[in-house]
């Protein structure tokens, strides 16, 4: 299987690649890429760089939604349908950028007085989202 290089089981592979179709017909320059074998999955660059940059991580967001990865179609294929376009390979480390995408939680105890945190609690206040809704407003992010 061409997009199973490195894989913990058969439906979801660490590594995937996928033939990416690269056209800047049109486009007022920009380049879009697409993948045939992941629908609805597109990205760009104002340069050629810039769209083989963008398109890894157009496929790290959009494969976790598939049950299975799709099959790879050949490049040779891909490109008898493109014709006078840019066709190459775009691989994505899947188990990478799973790590890069969650924005992990810690716990944290804090110290606040007892009538605060009474009055809070019979609000229903939840304690952590007010904290980080404080820390963001804090911290201007």
């Amino acid at each position: 299987m061409l997009y199973t290089l490195l894989t913990n089981n058969m439906n979801k592979p660490n590594y995937v690649v996928y033939p990416a179709v690269f056209d800047n017909v049109n486009n007022d320059g920009y380049y879009t890429v697409t993948f045939p074998d992941v629908p609805d999955t597109v990205t760009d660059g104002k340069t050629l760089e810039e769209a083989i940059k963008n398109a890894p991580d157009a496929l790290a967001v959009a494969l976790p939604d598939y049950k299975e990865y799709p099959m790879a179609t050949s490049l040779n294929k891909v490109q008898a349908n493109n014709p006078g376009l840019i066709v190459s390979y775009v691989g994505v480390d899947m188990k990478a950028a799973r790590r890069k995408s969650r924005d992990a939680t810690v716990r944290k105890n804090v110290t606040i007085p007892m009538s605060l945190a009474e009055k809070a609690q019979t609000q229903d206040i939840n304690f952590s989202a007010t904290l980080t809704e404080a820390l963001e407003e804090k911290l201007g992010i």
